[in-house]
């Protein structure tokens, strides 16, 4: 019997708690001039995963939780010695293949030396059999050997092409694998606050496996929910503030961005304009970069506070609602 007793108290908790979050929820819009509404929200802010492109494992992981990091900081990197191997093997074929090249363009040299001796030869015995000097025979051995010349060069030229082709492959394959070698180095894509390190050094992650996880400090927002009476008027772009918890004196500018096409909340039949009001929409409120650029090792997300929207830009914000800022 005692599960009922409890059961009995949980319920009466829930309705007294529920009773008291609508009266300040009541009271909190009896202050405010119609054409304001507000909501309670969360600041939030885009998370940035840096992970590892390849499968591997950890060498280094070179920022704690908490941490700033620029873009382009080195965040961790992998362990790379066999990559490191394959890139010496791939650079020394470059420069075998740049020999080989070195010398066929030396064969070609030589072939073009014998092309143009056996062309004089040719044409020498070629005079000599016109005035009877010299047999037929002598004619059809330097023709010969002509042909056999003109062969060499083509295949020396050939060969020129097939060096030339071997290291474009080979410099390929360099270019491929330093791109792998890059790619061992895990980099902050974009400035913010090191929100989990969620990998150790010597760990081995698989492909797309996270490694480090960013805050955004330069896109922070509050998510609120409006009913369909209040979120139908916003605009995009329409004024807002922020007061938050853990400091209520301040007020933050910002701006609604964002408004749900399709409501959050949905009651089984909408029938009634009651039950139409039960229909939530979220709204999203960007505080402005440059404000965020300012008091960026303030920003956090997580925080707790109030969304206040003006959903008609004739109404003046009253004063408890003006901007304020620490200085």
């Amino acid at each position: 019997m005692h599960w009922k007793r409890y059961g009995t108290i949980a319920v009466a908790l829930i309705v007294l708690l529920g009773g008291a979050y609508a009266f300040w929820l009541g009271r909190q819009s009896a202050e405010l001039p119609a054409g304001i509404v507000s909501s309670n929200g969360r600041i939030e802010a885009e998370r940035i995963d840096v992970a590892a492109k390849l499968p591997g494992r950890i060498a280094e992981v070179r920022v704690s939780e908490g941490q700033w990091v620029e873009a382009g900081d080195l965040v961790a990197h992998m362990d790379t010695a066999e990559i490191d191997a394959q890139l010496r093997q791939a650079q020394a074929a470059v420069t075998q293949a740049e020999q080989q090249k070195l010398q066929t363009e030396a064969l070609l040299n030589q072939r073009l030396s014998e092309q143009e001796f056996a062309q004089a030869e040719f044409a020498r015995a070629e005079q000599l059999a016109a005035k009877g000097h010299v047999p037929q025979e002598l004619v059809d051995q330097r023709r010969a050997t002509l042909i056999t010349a003109d062969a060499g060069v083509a295949a020396a030229r050939a060969g020129i092409d097939l060096a030339t082709a071997t290291i474009a492959s080979a410099e390929a394959t360099v270019e491929r694998l330093q791109s792998i070698r890059a790619d061992a180095e895990l980099v902050a894509p974009h400035r913010g606050r090191v929100q989990y390190v969620l990998a150790k050094a010597g760990e081995v992650v698989g492909a797309g496996g996270r490694v480090v996880t960013l805050t955004d400090l330069t896109d922070i927002y509050m998510t609120i929910f409006l009913p369909a009476r209040d979120a139908g008027l916003l605009a995009i772009g329409a004024e807002a503030r922020i007061v938050l918890d853990p400091i209520p004196d301040y007020v933050v500018p910002a701006q609604v961005t964002f408004v749900a096409s399709s409501a959050q909340f949905t009651p089984k039949s909408v029938e009634t304009a009651d039950e139409r009001d039960q229909l939530m929409f979220r709204v999203k409120l960007t505080i402005p970069a440059d404000l965020l650029e300012e008091y960026q090792q303030q920003a956090k997300a997580g925080v707790a506070g109030v969304g206040y929207v003006r959903v008609d830009d004739t109404v003046d914000w009253p004063d408890a609602l003006q901007v304020k800022l620490p200085q």
